[in-house]
């Protein structure tokens, strides 16, 4: 089990942190004072435990828990708060319980023993695509592992075009530039397209792919993304631009800009 802890005094986290040690001396701790950076964990780490101050600095605790609720349906959300009328925001959001601060062993030993969701009962969260910084595909918070680098580039492509399908030729293009001979480059795509259907089938996330003749697309409806949802929702998104796009793919250079202009605009308005 992992637990995440998001507390704003770092005195109270410490104390937070040491009791979870003692009561919990197998499972995994995830600390944070930084609401954003805990987020940002979390969408790469399965969380089933979270323990939220709900007066943290930059994205509260009551957000930060919808946030990850949205992540994964089936976490178990323990606020912790000063104010006993926390208590009803914290029903709505459905969380496990709510702790009067500051935490005592006692509190939290029974919080773990009644939690709403118990472990290992959590599903299948599906697949990530992460764009902001360096591209990199997630299966239930695992890196995806293709054989060939050049299989996962593909991946990057087909996001980067958002749905569209992009032809054979589209994607040499994309891979290769004018380096080398087309047949050649032909017939190694096809193995790339191999590995990429054997690798997401193993996976069970095949689905995510669209696929013609001459041609494939990634299933919009199928993938979290933090492009998608950005471009879709700007500032209320739970993945925010910050200037970096597919950082290792020269080819990813016009929509960066795009995205760069986009970004630019909302800070104007």
């Amino acid at each position: 089990m992992t637990i995440l802890a998001v507390i704003k005094n770092n005195k109270l986290l410490e104390e937070m942190q040491a009791i979870l040690t003692e009561l919990c001396p197998d499972d995994e701790l995830m600390i944070f004072t930084d609401s954003p950076k805990a987020l940002a964990a979390a969408r790469k780490k399965e969380i089933q435990v979270a323990f939220l101050d709900a007066k943290l600095a930059e994205i509260d605790g009551l957000l930060l828990g919808r946030y990850l609720r949205d992540l994964y349906p089936e976490i178990n959300l323990i606020v912790l708060t000063k104010e006993r009328g926390v208590a009803f925001d914290a029903m709505a959001l459905r969380a496990s319980g709510c702790i009067l601060s500051p935490a005592t062993k006692e509190n939290i030993r029974t919080e773990l023993s009644e939690l709403r969701y118990p472990p290992g009962r959590s599903k299948k969260k599906g697949v990530f695509a992460q764009t902001f910084g360096n591209f990199e595909l997630f299966v239930d918070g695992v890196p995806v592992a293709f054989k060939y680098s050049k299989t996962k580039e593909i991946v990057a492509v087909l996001i980067n075009n958002k749905g569209v399908q992009t032809t054979n030729g589209e994607i040499i293009a994309s891979l290769w530039e004018d380096d080398g001979d087309p047949k050649v480059k032909a017939s190694y795509l096809s193995n790339l397209r191999q590995d990429l259907q054997n690798t997401l089938t193993g996976l069970k996330v095949n689905d995510i792919i669209l696929k013609k003749r001459g041609s494939m697309a990634i299933a919009m409806d199928k993938v979290d993304c933090d492009l998608f949802e950005w471009l879709a929702k700007k500032k209320e998104s739970r993945y925010q631009y910050l200037g970096d796009y597919m950082n290792q793919y020269s080819w990813a250079e016009l929509v960066h800009a795009e995205l760069d202009e986009l970004s630019y605009a909302m800070d104007d308005e």
